[in-house]
């Protein structure tokens, strides 16, 4: 038997973070973690670093044969404030140059950068067009922020690395996300349709975005950017609607106006109240099938 590889993960104890080190366990690989706190970190071994002051431990990487980069602060967590965006974008892109500055100390050693990036990529509008990985970054802040997002990971080319990026889309897990934040008002009858409910919902099951983290990491010849999204194209309505039925409920309520979703969130309620139809057919070509490409069966399998 060969030499088990490792694999360095940042955001190792986020949502796709807790779901995705055990499925590389399972699959043959050793796993070590970035985070604040060094030290044992459940089964994983964690090397401390803290981007915000720039620190990192550079043995973290000492043996590493690819990097997985996940973290970076939640886009919906919180209202966007210019501080608040000014902190999305450098814990993203700071965090990547970081990262670079300690690869660069192990020259050859580290095999892939297989990195996170978001649909946000071509922004927040709703439109008949189908956004492929060809199409360019909007110019709003979701925008923006993943081409910055993006580029900042291009270093890692130049010092040897194999660089694969996955643009997310909502993520539907159970422990995380869309789900637990709709369930509750759903089950009280309190769901209701947001803006027009026309708007488009890329998604993806939190079991096969693992599995394409996985397929990228094992597909040697796959380079650049690739939509993690599933191939059926969803509005808010749709989504709404047939998480409400699989639970048993209505949706009662009428849809929430745009104009008070924009009074409330801000500048955030793009992410709620415009969404693009996104193509999945790049993956599907190089050979990744979704488990539960149908949202009815995602759905089902975490509610």
């Amino acid at each position: 038997m060969g030499k088990r590889e490792t694999v360095l993960v940042t955001g190792g104890t986020g949502l796709i973070g807790r779901a995705l080190c055990p499925l590389l366990t399972a699959n043959g690989y050793d796993v070590r973690l970035l985070s604040r706190a060094a030290g044992l970190n459940g089964k994983y071994r964690s090397y401390h670093w803290n981007v915000e002051n720039g620190e990192m431990d550079f043995q973290a990487l000492d043996g590493a044969d690819h990097i997985i980069h996940l973290a970076g602060a939640n886009i919906g967590e919180k209202r966007w404030t210019e501080a608040r965006k000014a902190l999305i974008r450098s814990s993203r892109t700071d965090a990547a140059t970081l990262l670079a500055a300690a690869v660069s100390k192990y020259p050859g050693k580290i095999k892939t950068f297989l990195g996170a990036s978001a649909v946000g990529y071509y922004g927040a509008h709703t439109s008949a067009h189908i956004f492929t990985e060809a199409d360019p970054p909007a110019s709003d802040f979701l925008g923006t922020t993943c081409a910055q997002w993006e580029a900042s990971s291009l270093v890692f080319e130049e010092l040897g690395c194999r660089r694969v990026l996955l643009r997310t889309g909502v993520v539907l897990s159970r422990e995380g996300g869309i789900i637990p934040a709709l369930k509750p008002m759903v089950k009280w009858g309190m769901g209701a349709v947001a803006g027009t409910g026309s708007q488009y919902l890329p998604w993806i099951h939190i079991e096969d975005l693992c599995r394409l983290y996985l397929f990228a990491l094992r597909t040697s010849g796959l380079h650049g950017a690739f939509n993690a999204v599933a191939p059926e194209d969803t509005d808010y309505r749709t989504f709404i609607h047939t998480m409400a039925r699989i639970m048993g409920r209505r949706i009662l309520l009428p849809a929430i106006p745009g104009s008070i979703l924009k009074v409330l969130l801000g500048e955030m309620s793009q992410m709620v109240l415009y969404g693009s139809r996104v193509s999945a057919s790049l993956v599907m070509e190089a050979g990744f099938a979704f488990n539960l490409p149908v949202l009815s069966d995602a759905l089902g399998s975490e509610l």
